[in-house]
């Protein structure tokens, strides 16, 4: 059973993933809530509050990716030099 994780192993990732996404949608929702919404003397969202938190979700949402984006193609050429490098003094 090479290159399998371990059963413990994998539940403490999924945990840590659970709480990455529990962050993320904590960060989002306030910073949304804190720069849309202003009026409190109506129970429904105005048109107005409406877009703006649309329009924040998905700002949020693209940055967030773009961000993943640029840390795997990092990581990417960081291996990449590390191979390189390990072949290199193999010679």
């Amino acid at each position: 059973m090479a290159g399998q994780i371990p059963a413990g192993a994998q539940q403490q990732m999924e945990i840590k993933q659970f709480k990455d996404f529990l962050s993320s949608y904590n960060k989002l929702t306030g910073e949304c809530f804190t720069a849309c919404i202003n009026d409190f003397t109506d129970r429904k969202l105005s048109d107005t509050e409406t877009t703006c938190t649309v329009k924040c979700m998905d700002k949020f949402l693209k940055m967030t990716q773009r961000v993943s984006q640029r840390f795997q193609e990092f990581q990417m050429q960081q291996n990449e030099g590390l191979v390189a490098a390990q072949s290199k003094a193999l010679r």
